[in-house]
């Protein structure tokens, strides 16, 4: 049994029940979205987020249908958004598979990413809650506004690690957060548990993503193109403490055209050269480290065993994980 195995196992019925689910409310008879959805079901990737609301929920209390609907909520406003990105950065690659918009085209792309969207709404309001109702709400703002603020930051000439950090904060961080914290909520735990998980669903978060940019530089079998984030103009932490951190002034000049997509694949390759070269990912390294170390402090080791280890490995899970 590997990692993610291990962490799935206290869950593993409901998490089978969750996945029902989505093929079932994804459901349409339209054969353009029936082309859609089953293209989606191809790649289903890890679940993290809604296993996170089940993990959660089972600490608070157990996992009944309101779980469940707010675990489709958030996967579905997850995967909306992810089929919108794509659009917006121009992917044509998603978890190894050909994205919503290359696999049907721009228009068929967003009218199937609004569609799922309005599937989360309706999860959210079969709760009958309206805190879930809200703070779904409020997370589809913060996504489009990370994405949004991310868009500004390609025509800055500043590297700043601040506005990295608020930018994955609005977008990765806040979803794994809204997950434990509306999974604890529908198990009908108290708010000072939810704040306590929610806080460690946004380390984890920022784990997650850090992660996922530090494979940019060279991990090509978990379905991410070598040197992705830099095609489409995006600079992550890796390159910005690189850039910062040296005095040779080529190299920001370089790393401004990768923001502004004029580098060729050749300078491409030299920026990720450079920033491994200058411990680019060593720096991202500590920082996953340290954002572990905080979320193992937030989890309540007197509550259920196979719980709280199940919490513990899926900390290291994101911060270690190699797919």
């Amino acid at each position: 049994m590997d990692v993610l195995d291990k962490i799935k196992a206290p869950v593993a019925t409901e998490l089978e029940q969750f996945g029902e689910a989505f093929r079932r409310t994804l459901y349409s008879d339209n054969p353009l979205l029936e082309q859609a959805v089953e293209h989606l079901l191809k790649g289903p990737g890890k679940q993290l987020r809604p296993l996170l609301v089940l993990l959660s929920a089972r600490m608070m209390g157990q996992v009944d249908d309101k779980v469940i609907q707010v675990a489709l909520a958030l996967e579905m406003l997850h995967t909306a958004s992810l089929v919108h990105d794509d659009v917006v950065d121009e992917s044509d690659r998603r978890r190894g598979l050909p994205s919503m918009n290359a696999f049907l085209g721009n228009q068929a792309a967003v009218l199937a990413g609004d569609f799922i969207l309005s599937k989360a709404l309706e999860c959210a309001a079969q709760t009958g809650d309206v805190r879930v109702v809200r703070h779904i709400a409020q997370l589809g703002q913060s996504l489009a506004d990370g994405e949004l603020r991310q868009l500004e930051n390609k025509d800055s000439d500043v590297l700043s690690e601040a506005v990295y950090f608020d930018i994955i904060s609005r977008k990765t961080a806040s979803l794994f957060s809204v997950c434990a914290r509306l999974g604890a909520l529908a198990a009908g735990g108290a708010d000072a548990d939810a704040e306590r998980l929610a806080q460690f669903g946004k380390l984890i978060g920022i784990c997650f993503q850090l992660r996922d940019d530090v494979f940019d530089y060279g991990t090509a079998e978990i379905g991410k193109p070598v040197g992705n984030d830099m095609k489409e103009g995006k600079l992550t932490l890796p390159a910005i403490y690189a850039v910062k951190h040296s005095d040779d002034t080529s190299m920001h000049e370089l790393a401004m055209k990768v923001r502004h997509r004029e580098a060729t694949a050749d300078e491409i390759q030299k920026l990720i050269d450079f920033t491994i070269s200058e411990g680019g990912l060593d720096y991202a390294a500590w920082h996953m480290k340290d954002m572990q170390g905080m979320a193992d402090g937030l989890i309540d080791d007197t509550r259920d065993a196979s719980i709280t280890e199940a919490l513990h490995l899926l900390a290291s899970f994101v911060a270690e994980r190699v797919f």
